[in-house]
């Protein structure tokens, strides 16, 4: 999001705050099976994060002045409640490639902090709720869900969330209001659904907080292209992360948070009403057995559809 002077309070502090107490609730677990981990397994994967650390201190000579910077960092990460932000941001997106190794269906990508729970439910067609005057050019996103052999998955359910044309996540700043251009919608008898909205904008992650502040120094970019959030839900298949971006972004190639894909790329096209465009896309789930029952990486099987 990016920041404005006409935002009244700090937009780390208010997405950080909303981003935290949902990671808190373990919201997120619907996207794969839970399981707590073993004494080796913590072992293991602790000791080689805590290595790679210690590693970069040998390698590069870090002084105590910088170490000291860094403990400052840390305590500021986590007074501003940008942990899911900051993890989100720069980790997400290789846990989601290890994921993705052993599923099938239309790709995925990373979640990112700015998921509500509780949103409006819609039945399709459906529009996204929004301002009597929401800016941006007016939008449809349709297509079909289906299971991997086809089939369509009737009352599927598409739950979407993007920004707003000025970059704003609903809830996670003062502005727009609670639920704007949020929905969860239920797809026809055929598993098509169709959603009215708004195009998004490219937003930068918060500049005022530290992880912006981390990203600022280091001279990386801190923007994210435009793009839509979706989980794609239907009973006996996996949830489908995932999100949509669009052709002709300047940011795309450079997400600072490497979720964008040529795969998930659209390219609405004029409807001939006023300025609205569309984009249709389709998608594909995975039984929930299937990948219980084959557990061999994508790359090393013949799979039984092409993901969209």
């Amino acid at each position: 999001m990016t920041t404005t002077e006409s935002q009244s309070v700090s937009d780390a502090v208010t997405a950080g705050s909303h981003a935290t107490d949902i990671a808190r609730s373990g919201a997120a677990t619907f996207r794969t099976a839970g399981g707590g981990a073993d004494e080796a397994r913590v072992a293991t994967v602790v000791g080689a994060a805590l290595e790679g650390i210690r590693s970069a201190i040998r390698e590069h000579k870090v002084t105590y002045e910088e170490f000291d910077a860094f403990k400052r960092w840390l305590i500021s990460v986590s007074d501003t409640g940008e942990w899911p932000l900051f993890l989100d941001v720069y980790l997400e997106f290789e846990v989601e490639k290890v994921a993705a190794e052993t599923q099938d269906g239309s790709v995925g990508t990373i979640l990112g902090p700015f998921w509500l729970d509780g949103q409006a439910q819609l039945d399709s067609p459906a529009t996204l709720p929004m301002r009597d005057d929401e800016p941006g050019t007016p939008m449809i996103l349709a297509g079909q869900v289906t299971a991997t052999d086809g089939t369509p998955l009737a009352g599927a359910k598409v739950d979407i969330w993007h920004t707003d044309d000025e970059g704003w996540y609903s809830g996670f700043a003062a502005k727009p209001p609670a639920g704007n251009l949020r929905g969860v919608v239920t797809c026809d008898d055929q598993g098509r659904y169709e959603i009215h909205t708004r195009r998004p904008a490219p937003y930068t992650i918060p500049l005022d907080g530290p992880t912006g502040q981390m990203t600022l120094a280091a001279g990386w970019s801190p923007w994210r292209p435009a793009h839509i959030h979706l989980l794609v839900t239907a009973p006996g298949h996996r949830t489908l992360t995932t999100q949509l971006f669009f052709t002709g972004d300047p940011y795309l190639g450079h997400d600072v948070a490497s979720a964008d894909k040529p795969e998930l790329t659209l390219d609405p096209q004029p409807t001939g009403n006023g300025d609205e465009v569309r984009s249709d896309r389709d998608f594909v789930l995975e039984a929930e057995g299937d990948r219980i029952q084959d557990s061999t990486p994508i790359g090393q099987r013949s799979s039984t559809s092409e993901a969209q």
